[in-house]
């Protein structure tokens, strides 16, 4: 026995040695702070920051890997302690929160069969798609419910998804179980950037409008009363409400669904009884704005354009600075109209909004004259965003200048460039110059170029040589020195201070897409065929050489709208220049402007998205409404004659009164994109 606990004694010495030998060995050091951040963490395990689990999350934040706000169920005060934990800066961070989209349950929708299999909606989709007609369409049967660890969503009765706000913390379980994408998450910032698209629900008048306005958002607002979601939503997209409720050409009452029973929903007379009530209230409604950012952003260009994308990128959380060539803010805005129908005092009412949400403005600023690209990134501006508006501004702009109008570096108009040379005034060039589009002209303004001194001339046409318009002869008989580059377009421009020094130019493929082809060339002067100047932004270059106080820049083009017929480069075709829906188009275009300043500063492509809606995207919609009741629209009150004739500067339109503009509301039908609100007619 004795030696029996002898052996067994030896044996566990053995062992005891060996594991003491192996903890040395196999020793891994464990960071103390990450049991410490494990321990504050709220132990849910939702995935929500994107990593399997709490440990591993308080693992990533100790490494640097996450942010000590990444916990999407924690307070604010744990977030303070896990960053005190760390030794890191807090970043605050815009809330999310889950938002359905689809407005009509399996029961008020279209269907192909009645499902009675098992109770997911990962089942059901197996089946065609779903029993729903609409290939988007919510199946409701709480797949999305189940996997909540939050207890945030519940079913309806009509049998969608209902998210409470106060519990729902933003996680993406939800959006990241729906088989459909039904449910996502969504913000203010996402809602400002957000474009339409093919695998969403969208209505025909949120497809029509140039802004991106959601437009059955808020009227359903304005049909419950609460004028002040109703605002919120129209300035995610457009701040100037109380402008475009009186001016805008409203193509989204075109496509109303009501022009196949009576008459359009009064969208745009809707929009401004929202602002008029603003402007009774006297206080501005204001997107909430996102954390602060650090990146500085200025524009050049104080109308409609810039403004919106001032306002937006505000919201965004950037600080941001508009220079006005002009003594006033808002453009064309005091020109293109009488004040019977824009009066003065509604422009300055939308722009004060602007201002009060805290956009700098500096007037009397001409962008080439008074200061410069350069100029603008050496005072620590990280993008200047070029926003100066089209012919029509430029004729303004002519009444303070005499000098030729030269705002950005190495480019003029071709307009400008052939009326000096007719006018024979001196004509500024450098010795390689590149032409982009202008017809027969460019032919003309390339032999002008060499006459003048210009070594090397590159016409850029987006076409092919047989689709261009140049006769065989003309191309004969070009001169030395001047080459025409078919299909191809400039997609960059790259100097140094006030400079032009290259460009890049890319092939475009006879689809239309961008080719494989991409070259620089050496260039300092750019004459545009397009008789404005582009929408683009100016970003300070990484290899910025700072030794000799030079700053280095590169341009992006904002992505293409949904007009363009291609995505590529600089003047897409089908991008409106100028037309009578130019202060919504602009808008449009502001509001892209910061979405493409919002992407490259968050590190994403500045592309839109690759489904995004656009005027050719064949959408699936109904052409034919049934159980619709015929319901007359509001009819707007306007002053008397007598009143006009005594005043012909007094308003016309006086609006909508409250039980109008909630009775004209009652008349959406809440569209999807087949599904409306349909009516029993007995």
């Amino acid at each position: 026995m004795i030696g029996g606990l002898l052996v067994m004694g030896g044996l566990g010495a053995l062992l005891g040695l060996g594991l003491a030998v192996a903890s040395k060995v196999f020793y891994v050091y464990v960071d103390p702070r990450i049991e410490a951040v494990e321990e504050l963490l709220p132990g849910a395990n939702c995935g929500g920051c994107g990593y399997p689990g709490c440990s591993a999350n308080a693992e990533a934040i100790v490494m640097g890997k996450s942010s000590p706000a990444s916990c999407v169920a924690a307070s604010p005060e744990v977030i303070q302690q896990i960053a005190e934990v760390v030794g890191a800066k807090l970043e605050l961070k815009e809330p999310e929160v889950a938002k359905p989209n689809c407005r009509y349950g399996v029961l008020e929708a279209e269907r192909k069969y009645i499902y009675d299999g098992i109770r997911d909606c990962r089942a059901a989709i197996i089946i065609d798609g779903g029993e729903k007609e609409c290939p988007i369409g919510c199946l409701g049967l709480g797949t999305c419910v189940k996997a909540c660890p939050f207890g945030a969503l519940s079913i309806g009765p009509d049998r969608l998804p209902v998210v409470n706000r106060d519990l729902c913390t933003g996680c993406g379980t939800c959006e990241r179980v729906c088989p459909k994408q039904i449910i996502k998450l969504s913000s203010n910032s996402l809602s400002i950037v957000h474009e339409y698209t093919t695998d969403e629900c969208t209505a025909p008048c949120q497809r029509a409008c140039p802004a991106g306005i959601d437009i059955p958002a808020y009227i359903k607002a304005i049909r419950e009363g609460n004028y002040e979601e109703a605002l919120i939503v129209i300035k995610r997209s457009n701040p100037f409400p109380a402008v475009c409720g009186r001016i805008c050409v409203h193509p989204c009452e075109y496509e109303c669904r009501r022009n196949l029973i009576d008459e359009p929903v009064a969208i745009n007379p809707l929009k401004r009884f929202v602002s008029d009530w603003e402007r009774e209230k006297g206080i501005h409604v204001q997107v909430p704005r996102a954390p602060e950012r650090e990146e500085r952003i200025a524009i050049a260009g104080g109308g409609v354009e810039g403004l919106t994308s001032a306002y937006l990128l505000n919201r965004l959380g950037y600080s941001t600075k508009v220079y006005e060539a002009t003594s006033r803010l808002g453009g064309i805005l005091w020109l293109g109209l009488p004040e019977n129908r824009l009066p003065r005092e509604v422009i300055e009412w939308d722009i004060k909004g602007i201002l009060d949400a805290g956009v700098e403005v500096e007037t009397d600023k001409m962008l080439g004259r008074d200061i410069t690209i350069g100029s603008i990134l050496k005072d620590g501006y990280s993008a200047v965003l070029i926003a100066i508006g089209g012919w029509d501004m430029k004729m303004y702009l002519s009444d303070i200048t005499s000098a030729p109008f030269t705002p950005l570096p190495g480019v003029q108009l071709l307009l400008d460039f052939m009326l000096r040379h007719k006018e024979g005034k001196e004509i500024k060039i450098g010795s390689s110059v590149v032409i982009i589009g202008g017809g027969a002209a460019s032919l003309e303004a390339a032999r002008i170029c060499k006459e003048n001194g210009a070594e090397k001339v590159y016409i850029l046409v987006r076409s092919s040589k047989e689709q261009a318009l140049f006769k065989e002869q003309d191309i004969a008989d070009l001169e030395d020195g001047v080459e025409i580059l078919f299909q191809t377009a400039l997609t960059k421009m790259m100097g140094r201070d006030n400079a032009l020094e290259e460009v890049e130019v890319c092939e475009i493929t006879p689809e239309g897409r961008e080719g494989e082809d991409r070259r620089l060339i050496k260039a300092d002067t750019i004459l545009v065929g397009a008789g404005r100047f582009p929408e683009l932004m100016y970003v300070r270059r990484e290899e910025e050489d700072e030794a000799k106080n030079n700053m280095l820049w590169e341009t992006i083009s904002p992505y293409a709208g949904p007009g363009a017929e291609q995505e590529i480069g600089i003047f897409r075709p089908g991008e409106v220049l100028s037309d009578y829906k130019a202060a919504v188009e602009a808008i449009g275009a502001g509001r892209r402007m910061a979405a493409s300043v919002h992407n490259h500063f968050r590190g994403l492509p500045v592309e839109a998205p690759r489904n995004m809606i656009r005027k050719d995207t064949h959408v699936l919609t109904v052409h034919e409404i049934y159980d619709v009741k015929p319901s007359p629209r509001q009819k707007m009150l306007q002053r008397s004659m007598d009143t006009l004739i005594q005043d012909p500067s007094a308003e016309i339109t006086l609006g909508y009164t409250e039980f109008q503009a909630r009775e004209e509301a009652k008349r959406c039908l809440q569209c999807g994109l087949i599904c409306y609100s349909k009516e029993k007619l007995n």
